[in-house]
C-alpha cells in the first residue's frame, strides 16, 4: 500500500504531457518574439543611420554646389540682409561683412546686390556693416553695390542701405524709420496693489537704471534721452553722408522723425532712387543676369542639428496627436 501511494504522489508531482507541451510553446513564443524585436531594432538602427547619411550628404553636396556656382561665369553677387540685425542672427555684421568681402574678392563679380528685408536692429551691427561697405567701395571702385528692398527696410536696415550706390524698392515696400528707441515696462503700481516690496541693493547710485520694478526718475529718463539723441544724430549723419543731395530734407524734415513710408512715397522723399527687383537690377543695371548668392550659410553641423531637432519634434508631435498644431521655430 505504501509503495502504491508513493507512486501516485510521484505521478502527481511530475508535469503531464500537455503541461510540458504548453510550457515548451510558451518558451518558443518568447524566443521568437525576442528574435523579432532584435530584427526590428536592427532595421530601425539601419534606417536611422541611412537617414543621417543621406541628410549629411545633401548638406555637403549643397555646399559643393555653392562653391562650384561661385567659380562660374561673370555674375551679380547677391547678399541677403534678412530679419533682425543683431550679433546672434543671420543678419549679423560678421555674416554680412564676410559675405561682402567674398563677393568683392571674386574675380567674376560685376556688381553686388544687398537684398534688404529687415525691420532693423542693433545700431552697432548696422554701423559696422555700413562702414565696411564704404571701405570696400573705396578699395573696389569698379564694382557697384546696390540695395534692393523687398518687403521692408527700416531703421538699422536703412542704416545699412544708405551706404549703397543706389537704393531700389517696390512701390509697396516699407522704407524709413530713421530713429532710435528703447522700451520696457513699469510694474510699480501693480506691485503695490499686490503688496509686493521691491528690495534692490546696488553698488553705484545709477546701477539700477531702468529697473522695471522701481519708479522712473526724471534724471534717469534725461540720461537715456540724451544717449538716444546722440545715437539718432549719428544715424542722421550717416544717412546724409550716404544719400547726399538726393534727400529732400529741407522740404521734408520729418524724414528723420522715425516715420516710414511706402516705396512710392519714399522715392519722392529721396529715400530710394528707383523701383526694381533684384533680378531687374542684375539684368538691367549691373548687366550680369546670372545671380550668385554669397549669403553666409549656417555651418553644416549646425544645420544638421537644427534639422534633426525639428524632425524629432515633428515625430514626437505626431505620436502625441498634435499634428500640425505644433510649430518649431
Amino acid at each position: 500500500m505504501s509503495d502504491k501511494m508513493q507512486e501516485e504522489q510521484r505521478n502527481q508531482s511530475e508535469p503531464s504531457q500537455w503541461e510540458r507541451d504548453l510550457l515548451n510553446q510558451m518558451v518558443m513564443a518568447t524566443v521568437a518574439e525576442n528574435r523579432k524585436s532584435r530584427r526590428w531594432g536592427i532595421f530601425f538602427k539601419f534606417l536611422t543611420f541611412a537617414y543621417l547619411f543621406i541628410l549629411l550628404a545633401m548638406f555637403l553636396w549643397s555646399d559643393k554646389l555653392q562653391v562650384d556656382q561661385i567659380t562660374a561665369t561673370e555674375h551679380t553677387a547677391l547678399i541677403n540682409v534678412k530679419g533682425l540685425i543683431s550679433s546672434e542672427t543671420k543678419a549679423s555684421a560678421d555674416k554680412v561683412v564676410t559675405a561682402l568681402r567674398k563677393a568683392y574678392e571674386d574675380e567674376k563679380t560685376k556688381g553686388i546686390i544687398l537684398r534688404m528685408n529687415t525691420p532693423g536692429g542693433s545700431p552697432v551691427q548696422s554701423r559696422y556693416i555700413n562702414r565696411e561697405i564704404g571701405r570696400l567701395k573705396e578699395k573696389h571702385p569698379d564694382i557697384p553695390v546696390y540695395a534692393v528692398v523687398s518687403d521692408i527696410c527700416a531703421s538699422g536696415g536703412y542704416y545699412i542701405a544708405a551706404a549703397a550706390d543706389k537704393i531700389y524698392a517696390d512701390e509697396g515696400s516699407l522704407v524709413g524709420s530713421i530713429g532710435v528707441l528703447i522700451n520696457g515696462f513699469g510694474f510699480v503700481d501693480g506691485m503695490q496693489q499686490l503688496g509686493i516690496e521691491r528690495r534692490l541693493i546696488t553698488a553705484g547710485e545709477n546701477k539700477g537704471l531702468l529697473d522695471p520694478f522701481s519708479p522712473l526718475e526724471q534724471s534717469d529718463k534725461s540720461h537715456i534721452q540724451q544717449m538716444l539723441d546722440q545715437l539718432h544724430n549719428q544715424f542722421i549723419e550717416t544717412v546724409k553722408e550716404g544719400r547726399g543731395d538726393r534727400l529732400k530734407v529741407d522740404q521734408h524734415p520729418e524724414i528723420f522723425s522715425g516715420l516710414f513710408w511706402s516705396g512710392e512715397e519714399a522715392r519722392k522723399l529721396g529715400l530710394i532712387d528707383e523701383f526694381g527687383s533684384s533680378s531687374y537690377v542684375a539684368r538691367e543695371v549691373i548687366g550680369a543676369e546670372e545671380i550668385v548668392d554669397f549669403t553666409q550659410k549656417e555651418e553644416v553641423w549646425d544645420r544638421l542639428a537644427r534639422n534633426l531637432g525639428a524632425g524629432a519634434a515633428s515625430v514626437l508631435a505626431s505620436m502625441a496627436g498634435l499634428g500640425e498644431g505644433l510649430t518649431i521655430r
